[in-house]
């Protein structure tokens, strides 16, 4: 079977099948064989790794996996993919195609069954609409993995790594800093693309902590106090807090953790560090 990063072989492949792109999957088929080449080292892909591959799409990126991975599972929605990921990857007998929504997907089952319970390693080409969803639940289910290497919008993968003070900073960028280091490695314009993108994507790697960098009495509790800081942004984080009706949280209580904390009731949660949303939480507990 021909390299898929070639475009002219996208293309002949589409068109053998007459497929069309539906814009509910927010498809965009990576045409650029340097930046599958960087994704690959940049998830440190070797022949020791299984890996799950969310998205396949026709099997682009899947072949290179393929090539460097003991085994790949990949995941695809799209049933009008699935013959084509047949026929794509015909060659390889180490990938397992999986006809299911990820969201759906008992990834712990995969890894037991595959990787023998070891850490899997996660890669991705995900639409805007649905990586936040994909990125936490493979977090907060506590699936043994070792990182995520995913292309994102560019937008996207900036507000996974930002700190306090920026406009992109929140709940997101937070939640990311507290399960995984993230780094961005590549930018990618929008025409290493199938169709086109109005807008830049980066390719961004997390890698899993082994430990979380801070420590807090009530994990759930200081991510509903995050998400509350960041609902009504404009707000001060007294207010956010005192309107979001989490149980036991008052103006007043709200008001003293801060001052605790030698910090102004007037301020935003933005201005907080994820270490200080850890403080303020145990303060409230």
């Amino acid at each position: 079977m021909a390299t898929l990063g070639i475009p002219s072989n996208t293309i002949a492949v589409l068109e053998k099948y007459g497929f069309h792109f539906q814009k509910k999957y927010g498809q965009n088929f990576l045409i650029d064989p340097n930046i599958l080449e960087n994704i690959i080292s940049a998830a440190k892909i070797g022949k020791d790794d299984c890996v799950l591959e969310i998205g396949p799409g026709i099997g682009t990126m899947t072949q290179y996996l393929a090539e460097h991975a003991g085994q790949v599972i990949a995941v695809e929605i799209d049933d009008r993919l699935i013959p084509i990921l047949k026929d794509t990857l015909s060659a390889y007998d180490n990938v397992m195609v999986i006809h299911d929504d990820i969201l759906k997907v008992d990834v712990q089952k995969l890894c037991d069954a595959y990787n023998g319970g070891k850490p899997i390693k996660v890669v991705a080409n995900l639409p805007y609409y649905i990586t936040t969803p994909i990125i936490m639940g493979l977090f907060e289910s506590r699936v043994p993995l070792s990182s995520i290497t995913i292309m994102v919008q560019k937008e996207v993968a900036d507000r996974m790594k930002v700190g306090p003070g920026t406009k992109d900073y929140g709940a997101l960028s937070l939640a990311v800093q507290y399960y995984a280091k993230p780094e961005i490695v590549a930018q990618v314009p929008p025409n290493c693309f199938i169709p086109r993108p109005n807008v830049g994507s980066a390719v961004i790697r997390l890698t899993r902590y082994e430990a979380p960098p801070v420590k807090t009495r009530d994990e759930k509790k200081m991510f509903s106090i995050i998400r509350a800081a960041f609902n009504q942004r404009r707000k001060t984080l007294v207010n956010s807090l005192s309107n979001a009706g989490i149980y036991g949280i008052t103006k007043e209580k709200a008001a003293q953790a801060l001052e605790k904390m030698g910090l102004s009731a007037t301020i935003r949660g933005e201005a907080l560090t994820l270490k200080q949303f850890a403080e303020l939480s145990d303060l409230l507990d």
